[in-house]
């Protein structure tokens, strides 16, 4: 068989290759590297999704959520806690991120906050999981927080890192302060063709300016951000980023098979399931409000709502601490209750 002479392929698809090769051996050999952790694939109905596993496999399941533009690697520290209490902790990769991909090659790659909620209550079907319990932040704190209101016999308990953020995507809300529009600069960019552009060219540079406006009294190292780096080269990446910040501003359209789902978010429903909020206390988005009725009228079951100070945006990197507690705390309710 005669080689192909690999001067004739273009020297972008050579770059993509070569790029997509190093991602995943970097995720491999991160993921190998933080306590041995094998990277798993398990598939949905839509996605392959790539996931680590800790902890012995007959405890009781906690899902670990992480949000744009993060990667599982915001849990690390967060995990040996969960597993020394005895524990089954499983980080797996959002869609669009890390070593998560869509089935169909031809399907349209679409980030919406109902799509990515049903990716969760995907993956814990594919693992036969009847219940758990689930922490996230950004992104996946909206997918957490959906599926408990969708699925509330599934979920026993609930970290929501950032209160309540379920969307309204069927109408427009009030303009913000001038001051808390500008703090979503990135959303507007994305919504124009520049920002597709600047997304696809400059996403390195663009994440690591959000990591630290989102966070501005943590001093991220090169390192901190050679351990996620690759999960921002997943090939749907740009796709994903760009649907979901679309969509949430009536910029794009969403599943069809969403439609129903989303008319029921724009309601707002409260989650039921028995929830600690944790606020941070150092967000580049502003302060957290002190005043808890908020929080106690959206989450209806609220055990505790506390602002955990030395926190930034990316808060179960900077205090894994109050997120293994708050979850052991509402576990250790619930087994409790069991008990009785």
């Amino acid at each position: 068989m005669t080689k192909p002479d690999m001067h004739y392929l273009p020297a972008r698809l050579l770059s993509r290759l070569a790029l997509w090769l190093l991602g995943s051996v970097c995720m491999i050999s991160a993921a190998l590297g933080a306590e041995l952790a094998p990277v798993k694939q398990i598939q949905t109905p839509v996605l392959s999704i790539g996931y680590e596993e800790h902890g012995p496999a007959h405890g009781f399941p906690i899902i670990l959520l992480h949000g744009f533009p993060y990667d599982i690697r915001s849990f690390d520290e967060v995990v040996p806690g969960l597993v020394d209490a005895g524990y089954r902790v499983l980080l797996p990769w959002l869609r669009g991120f890390g070593l998560t991909r869509l089935l169909d090659p031809n399907a349209p790659r679409m980030g919406e906050q109902a799509a990515i909620a049903q990716d969760l209550i995907d993956f814990a079907d594919a693992l036969v999981l009847e219940q758990f319990a689930v922490a996230g932040f950004d992104w996946g704190n909206r997918a957490a927080a959906i599926a408990a209101i969708l699925h509330p016999e599934r979920v026993r308990a609930f970290v929501s890192i950032g209160g309540y953020s379920v969307q309204n995507t069927l109408q427009a809300g009030r303009p913000a302060s001038a001051l808390a529009e500008s703090r979503l600069w990135y959303q507007w960019y994305f919504n124009t063709a520049q920002g597709v552009a600047g997304l696809e060219t400059n996403r390195h540079d663009i994440i690591r300016l959000l990591w630290d406006s989102w966070s501005p009294d943590w001093s991220y190292s090169d390192e901190d951000y050679a351990r996620s780096a690759a999960a921002f080269d997943n090939p749907d990446f740009v796709d994903v980023v760009i649907h979901s910040y679309r969509h949430r501003n009536f910029n794009a359209p969403g599943e069809a098979r969403f439609v129903e789902i989303e008319k029921q978010l724009a309601e707002q429903p409260p989650v039921t399931v028995p929830t600690i909020v944790l606020r941070a206390g150092n967000s580049g988005f502003g302060p957290a409000a002190t005043d808890p009725a908020a929080d106690q009228a959206r989450f209806t079951n609220l055990v505790a709502r506390r602002i955990v100070d030395g926190a930034g945006h990316d808060l179960p990197a900077h205090r894994p601490d109050a997120v293994v507690t708050a979850l052991l705390e509402l576990l250790a309710q619930r087994e409790s209750g069991a008990a009785n």
